[in-house]
């Protein structure tokens, strides 16, 4: 054993002899440990050299070396000083010697194993490779097995994105010794995301703006996470003042958004975030002015967005389309619904609003003089009825009064 130590590194009398004798003191006061390989300790430094660092175990009266190689960093580097503490493991004794690492020997690593199980404490571990219904994952030097089911929250096809990737697991079941390990990522995720989500509870309230990130997308809407773990809806009709048909006409996957928290309520024991993206858009409401814009019998030259088996929607300003039904090209021998592209511009008339439901439904345009546009209706106006235009021509000349009775000759 290497005996001599480099002026410039050689701590052992900057603390003084007192202060040694006190770090010394203080180690015998503890419970005496017993020694022996796979023995965990906590150490005091003593001492830094050229080859060796010199440690007061704790609970001990004793001394125990470690080799300076197994305490530098990759670079070489050593920030260690006297009077800082050390978690080692003992490696062997020999001739009243104590040799320790601060690498744990396989006694010892069980008995962590069994330590972490029995306290549901996290342990990490690497996912080393994809094998048969799971992972295998590298934990405290025993190999484990993760199912597929227990990776994620979310659902996982093969686990191949988890290869190489170190990650915090809860052992679930341990047996023979540690030799049958089997751990789980989703119980300790769902344990963090119920922590998360009553602070998220505690913290917001209804109205509050949030920054989050689209992690999903469905026909129905889309999951944005709005805290690490915690995801909210928006439903496709939160997601855009104008008709969309399908989300990633208006998000995409990974897009940052601000959103509007709605309602927070826990169902079967889930928290569900609702959440609104259109309205924190500056961008008004089409349908306010859609009335007094393109009232029924309005004709417009709008561009197809979408055909669909039962008709086309088409766009007839920003935000703003409507549905011409199939059947309406029935009786126009000059247009072939087979033929329509999206994108062709085409003449239409307003036949129909439905405003409630956001719903306008389209005509081809009626010849000069036709009067057939007049019997389709406005629905959901101010009244709460229906009106056409003649109603409203025949309401604003009762407001003036009727014409004189002509005076009959006498």
């Amino acid at each position: 054993m290497a005996n001599e130590f480099d002026d410039d590194e050689s701590q052992s009398a900057s603390p003084g002899s007192s202060e040694f004798a006190r770090m010394l003191e203080e180690s015998f006061q503890k419970k005496p440990t017993r020694l022996q390989p796979g023995t965990k300790i906590r150490g005091q430094v003593l001492v830094v050299g050229k080859e060796d660092v010199f440690v007061a175990i704790g609970g001990t009266q004793r001394e125990g070396v470690v080799r300076r190689r197994d305490l530098t960093a990759e670079d070489g580097s050593l920030t260690l000083q006297v009077g800082d503490s050390l978690d080692l493991y003992v490696t062997g004794v020999k001739g009243g010697e104590v040799f320790l690492s601060p690498k744990a020997t396989a006694a010892n690593l069980s008995e962590d194993l069994e330590e972490a199980y029995s306290s549901g404490m996290p342990v990490e571990g690497k996912v080393t490779e994809v094998c048969n219904g799971g992972v295998r994952v590298q934990v405290l030097g025993k190999s484990a097995f993760c199912p597929i089911s227990q990776l994620d929250t979310k659902r996982v096809e093969t686990g191949e994105e988890f290869v190489g990737r170190k990650l915090e697991f809860r052992i679930t079941q341990i047996s023979e010794g540690g030799r049958n390990i089997v751990v789980s990522r989703r119980k300790l995720l769902e344990a963090q995301r119920g922590l998360g989500e009553e602070a998220f509870v505690r913290e917001r309230k209804v109205g509050d703006l949030l920054e989050g990130t689209v992690t999903r997308i469905e026909p129905f809407g889309a999951f944005v996470e709005v805290a690490p773990g915690i995801e909210g809806l928006v439903h496709i009709s939160e997601l855009a003042w104008s008709r969309i048909g399908h989300p990633a006409e208006v998000v995409s996957v990974g897009q940052a958004v601000q959103a509007k928290l709605l309602e927070t309520a826990r169902k079967e024991g889930r928290l569900k975030i609702s959440l609104s993206i259109k309205q924190t858009s500056s961008q008004p409401d089409t349908w306010a002015q859609v009335a007094q814009k393109f009232p029924v019998g309005t004709r417009v030259t709008g561009k197809i967005e979408r055909k669909e088996a039962f008709g086309l929607f088409v766009r007839l300003d920003a935000g703003l389309t409507g549905l011409l039904p199939k059947s309406r090209g029935q009786d126009r021998p000059e247009f072939s619904f087979e033929k329509a592209r999206v994108g062709d511009s085409l003449e239409v008339q307003v036949a129909e609003l439905r405003l409630e439901e956001r719903r306008i439904s389209l005509d081809f345009p009626k010849e000069a003089g036709s009067d057939d546009w007049k019997s389709h209706v406005t629905s959901g106006t101010a009244g709460g009825g229906f009106s056409t235009l003649g109603d409203q021509l025949k309401k604003a000349l009762e407001g003036k009064g009727a014409a004189p009775a002509s005076k009959k000759k006498g």
